[in-house]
């Protein structure tokens, strides 16, 4: 009941300030998402979700938010939608398609997402709560997913095979596979249409024309690589490395790392995750209007703020047990 309380009086405080925009986290290990305030990176709003949230997704307005819900022992079949003008949540129900984990939203409104459990890909009708379409994507843990820039194409890495799959997205029909690298896991597209992978198992980036998906760059990203962003203008790929505790940044024009960031807090106590004890940073995003990244500490409860600037450290922020998904809610007008 406290938990309850607290939650309501912080979601009524978060609607009452929305001018400013808010950092999403998914925290995996307590079935929450979090809104943390990007001025002062204090706790506005909390949300109940199905077991272990591992990605989220908002819609371009910043109304909604949808949040895959993977399960912990047992498999979760569904999705959590959250209204962020008031609070309110609903699920969606997958049926027997079990693990859903990469997540991304169409111009309009569907949602793509991964589902382990049975090789799919799934789009779902988050209006309607429902399944609309189902692409096989095969064995190999399909296990996150990108959108081309027009939408007509999706891009699903696959952990366990090591490749990555085209899909048409009009269709759901596979295109094209091909080889990526031991571990494929994070998965984005460059504004030039390039599909970039992080391959955790080689500690390597590859680099993949949109439509043959034949590597064009190899690039390296030592302590088990596993998401990619990038910025919002294009020059630099973010990289987060979950056991050296790292972000690669990359100039995407040169295909070639400038630095790595170190993101361990020197203050907090390191838990155990997923992958493991430790610091252990999983999900990142960058926020285009503030001139920084957010990188989940999974193993320290922590958000690290980075400025994009000069690529530093600049402040941990607190968050809920085992951070992973993170997403930006942009600031409402005044």
């Amino acid at each position: 009941m406290k938990r309850l309380m607290l939650s309501a009086v912080l979601v009524a405080f978060a609607f009452g300030a929305q001018a400013q925009s808010r950092l999403l986290v998914g925290n995996k290990s307590a079935d929450t998402v979090w809104a943390l305030d990007t001025a002062t990176g204090q706790r506005v709003a909390e949300y109940a979700t199905g077991p272990a949230p591992h990605e989220i997704a908002v819609s371009a307005d910043g109304h909604r938010a949808v949040v895959t819900t993977y399960g912990h022992r047992e498999p979760h079949h569904a999705l959590t939608v959250i209204e962020l003008t008031d609070g309110r949540t609903r699920t969606i129900d997958l049926g027997a398609h079990g693990r859903p984990h990469g997540l991304q939203l169409l111009a309009d409104g569907d949602a793509l997402v991964t589902t382990e459990s049975s090789g799919s890909l799934l789009r779902v009708d988050v209006a309607r709560g429902e399944v609309s379409g189902v692409a096989d994507v095969g064995e190999g843990v399909g296990h996150m997913v990108a959108v081309s820039p027009d939408g007509a194409a999706a891009y699903v890495s696959k952990i366990r095979a090591g490749t990555v799959v085209r899909v048409d997205v009009a269709t759901m029909r596979v295109t094209a596979e091909r080889p990526a690298g031991a571990g494929a896991e994070g998965i984005a597209i460059a504004p030039d249409g390039r599909v970039w992978v992080t391959n955790r198992a080689d500690d390597s980036v590859t680099i993949h024309d949109p439509e043959t998906l034949e590597i064009v760059a190899t690039l390296p990203s030592a302590g088990f690589p596993i998401r990619v962003v990038f910025t919002p203008d294009g020059r630099h790929a973010l990289v987060t490395n979950a056991t050296a505790a790292t972000l690669s940044v990359f100039d995407v024009a040169a295909q070639a790392a400038i630095t790595t960031v170190a993101l361990t807090p020197s203050d907090a106590a390191l838990q155990d995750t997923l992958l493991g004890r430790g610091p252990l940073p999983i999900g990142a995003v960058v926020d285009p209007a503030a001139g920084r990244a957010y990188v989940a500490i999974s193993g320290a409860d922590r958000v690290a703020v980075i400025d994009t600037r000069d690529w530093r450290v600049i402040d941990h922020w607190a968050t809920g047990r085992e951070p992973d998904a993170l997403a930006i809610v942009p600031a409402s007008p005044e």
